[in-house]
């Protein structure tokens, strides 16, 4: 089987998981969720410019930035790098001690600190060989708003009132009023499993 990358460089996909056999995106209730909440992240993430260049640019000088191309981490706590900035974020993961991060929530922030404390790679520190297809032969991701409504078509909750559920049945407790609920939507639905 093989991998890809789709959208960005760095996570990679198993192509079978993600593509139906005439090469077009499975519908996402047949993708594994690993895999379908990496590619819902990535829709977010393609157009956003490279963490390295923003921390040098800023919001001032936005226009500078190049486009992140590369993606290290999990969805939420992403590295997202350009071409040049990938080789200071591998020296930073092999030599800094960036690799005791991995699955930390602050994984991201600890490449930034680092990177805005003037952490670099030295000069000719290699980074990772990309084997790069042609993207326009990939089949276009699904549209954000069509993954948010897929994922609700497919929601099958219940409806659940907390009201009759008694967090301390052992326990003497005084009951619950209409004003200790104030702010609270009871008649919300709230996802269940």
């Amino acid at each position: 089987m093989a991998k890809v990358s789709v959208g960005l460089r760095g996570w990679r996909f198993e192509e079978s998981e993600i593509f139906s056999e005439d090469g077009e995106f499975k519908p996402l209730d047949e993708i594994p969720e690993d895999s379908r909440k990496r590619l819902v992240r990535l829709i977010s993430l393609v157009e956003e410019p490279c963490d390295a260049c923003y921390l040098i640019h800023g919001d001032e000088e936005i226009h500078k930035c190049r486009q992140a191309r590369i993606v290290y981490g999990e969805p939420g706590e992403e590295a997202l790098l350009c071409d040049q900035h990938e080789p200071d974020f591998l020296y930073w993961f092999r030599e800094e001690g960036g690799r005791d991060f991995v699955g930390d929530v602050v994984f991201a922030d600890a490449f930034h600190e680092w990177f805005a404390d003037g952490g670099r790679a030295p000069d000719g520190y290699g980074g990772l060989e990309h084997v790069d297809t042609d993207p326009d032969e990939l089949p276009s991701p699904p549209d954000a708003n069509e993954i948010q409504r897929r994922l609700e078509a497919n929601f099958e909750g219940e409806r659940i009132d907390i009201r009759d559920y008694d967090p301390n049945p052992d326990e003497d407790a005084t009951p619950l009023s209409e004003d200790d609920l104030d702010g609270v939507d009871l008649d919300a639905d709230y996802p269940t499993k």
